[in-house]
């Protein structure tokens, strides 16, 4: 993935990152961490009736140079982006999400990246039980402990894979996935649909999702949602409530 207007100095800013970068292990899990601590997943465009591009320069350009967040394809895109600019080899995946309650086609967007010999799970587009670090693919059948959160990888016989979330003490699948390698193009058809079929989730309502390492922060529609390993509290909000939550707690701006 590669857009002309990247800079890496200036993703290390954006993300709040000062530490030493490199095509390794340690590298992957902090840019995965700060850059999903730092940049929320958002679907602001989507509610304004606003198509959302998937050219690299317009998504470096609305990340890095206008503080703005966004759903898979433009936060994994943008990850895609820091990995290629290190040297760390990736492949996109689509994923099936299976939490709705029938069959959905593969309109989720995840990478698989490669560094010291091992295959890792990046994902950081998923909303509210996305993973918070990378999972690394021989990982299955296995409790994966992320701060507050749980995950696990299971397999089949056709060698695709599960991500399931605990969720309230149970096994919740999130999506499913096999490894064959998608093409930056392949994801327009499944972005028009998220972004304009009036069942689509981000059609029907405003989804804000701010990650941070003691919790996570939820805005669906007027509900307010702060998620800590102590529980949940909610808060409805009016209209003018929801402006000063996206400026002040999600650093956004003002749906108009």
């Amino acid at each position: 993935m590669h857009s002309e207007n990247f800079d890496l100095s200036t993703y290390f800013r954006r993300i709040n990152y000062t530490g030493q970068a490199a095509a390794d292990t340690a590298t992957l899990h902090a840019l995965m961490r700060h850059q999903l601590f730092s940049v929320p997943f958002e679907n602001l465009d989507v509610q304004a009736g606003k198509g959302v591009s998937l050219v690299p320069e317009d998504i470096a350009d609305k990340l890095l140079q206008r503080g703005r967040g966004g759903y898979c394809y433009e936060v994994n895109g943008l990850f895609a982006m820091a990995l290629a600019a290190l040297g760390i080899p990736y492949r996109f995946i689509a994923a099936r999400p299976m939490f709705y309650p029938a069959r959905r086609p593969k309109t989720h967007m995840a990478l698989i990246a490669e560094v010291d010999g091992r295959q890792w799970l990046c994902d950081l587009g998923f909303g509210s039980y996305g993973i918070r670090a990378p999972v690394a693919l021989d990982l299955t059948d296995t409790d994966i402990v992320q701060d507050f959160d749980t995950f696990r990888l299971t397999r089949d016989a056709n060698n695709a894979y599960l991500l399931q979330a605990k969720v309230e003490g149970e096994w919740a699948s999130q999506y499913g996935f096999d490894l064959s390698p998608q093409e930056w193009i392949d994801f327009a058809p499944a972005n028009y649909l998220n972004s304009t079929h009036p069942d689509a989730i981000f059609v029907q309502k405003l989804l804000v999702v701010q990650h941070g390492s003691g919790g996570r922060l939820i805005l669906l529609g007027d509900v307010l949602k702060t998620v800590t390993a102590d529980g949940v509290k909610t808060q409805q909000l009016t209209k003018d409530e929801i402006a000063g939550v996206l400026k002040n707690r999600f650093a956004l701006p003002v749906l108009q």
